[in-house]
């Protein structure tokens, strides 16, 4: 079968171990369900796949991709949860949880294997190319909102740099949720663009804001903590879930997070159950992933491109 996949790590030139080809279709084996792919998205994991981290040597050649859509072996539309191990199904008791592309073959492909537990009812109002996009970017931001916030309907978001998957998923849940949803970003474009989704306030990176908020979404890393955890009110929150500007911000801001308690929480993904919960939330409100482009699935080189220089507002999504 056709398959985008890592054949080599190059940490600097991370592009340059991607590869388009042939690889083995996957074999059903007991507990798993083998997925024709309909639709794939992209997200920062692919690229970090690429460095070698969290995807071993020895694994390769890795199909990459994290989140897909398609149709089981019984016919049915279903959505990929893409954490494998975290609850034992199809897989060991003790084998501990780890994403597509880290230890199983991905979505890039025109097949893909993975435990049937992990397979959702896709909703019908929602297209293939749509329901890709949720697994990772929209579920880590659904997860950071409804789950870590600790934020009610009129509170105010600070979401960290516009344009990205997580962050324009934070916008649209945001507002659907009637939180009064800021964002920052460097590109002004960017900016108006979020504002077009459903913000309420758009910044520049660092800019002093009109007043503190009660949560900040925190995708950035170091070039915006400073500034994220200065922005809080006392007692506010801080959920992280990524650092795609580096983990070592200058200032670590500890002075200000013990005087005004503030509460820094750490998030990663998301559960089978909450993924059901946004599928849900997605069909009885209407909102709907912001897609940037669907490529076919040899267009892979040139999203990731895209994707590593930033110049992406919303999802890609690849179709084989």
């Amino acid at each position: 079968m056709f398959a985008a996949y890592a054949a080599r790590i190059d940490a600097d030139d991370p592009l340059s171990g991607l590869e388009l080809g042939e690889r083995p279709e996957p074999v059903a084996r007991p507990g798993w369900s083998v997925v024709t792919v309909r639709a794939a998205s992209l997200n920062h994991h692919d690229l970090w796949s690429l460095r070698g981290v969290g995807l071993p040597a020895e694994k390769l050649p890795m199909i990459l991709g994290c989140d897909a859509a398609g149709i089981d072996e019984h016919g049915n539309e279903v959505v990929l949860h893409s954490v494998i191990g975290q609850s034992g199904h199809g897989v060991g008791p003790d084998e501990p949880r780890s994403i597509l592309t880290e230890r199983y073959q991905g979505t890039f492909a025109q097949q893909v294997a993975v435990p049937t537990w992990n397979l959702l009812p896709k909703p019908a109002g929602l297209s293939f190319e749509e329901a890709a996009c949720l697994p990772t970017a929209w579920l880590t931001a659904y997860r950071m909102l409804f789950t870590n916030a600790g934020v009610k309907p009129g509170d105010t978001v600070l979401v960290q740099g516009a344009g990205g998957g997580v962050s324009t998923a934070l916008v649209v849940l945001g507002r659907a949720a009637g939180l009064r949803v800021w964002v920052t970003g460097r590109d002004e474009a960017k900016r108006d663009r979020a504002l077009e989704l459903g913000a309420d306030a758009a910044f520049p990176s660092g800019a002093r804001l009109p007043e503190r908020v009660d949560a900040v979404m925190e995708t950035v890393g170091a070039a915006t903590w400073s500034h994220s955890v200065k922005s809080l009110r006392p007692g506010g929150t801080i959920v992280i879930s990524g650092a795609t500007s580096g983990p070592s911000p200058a200032a670590a801001e500890l002075n200000r997070i013990f005087f005004l308690e503030l509460r820094v929480v750490g998030s990663t993904m998301g559960t089978k159950e909450e993924l059901a919960g946004l599928l849900s939330f997605c069909a009885t409100t209407g909102v709907r992933p912001v897609i940037d482009s669907v490529l076919p699935l040899d267009g892979a080189p040139e999203a990731l491109a895209r994707l590593a220089k930033g110049e992406v507002f919303g999802k890609l999504v690849l179709t084989p």
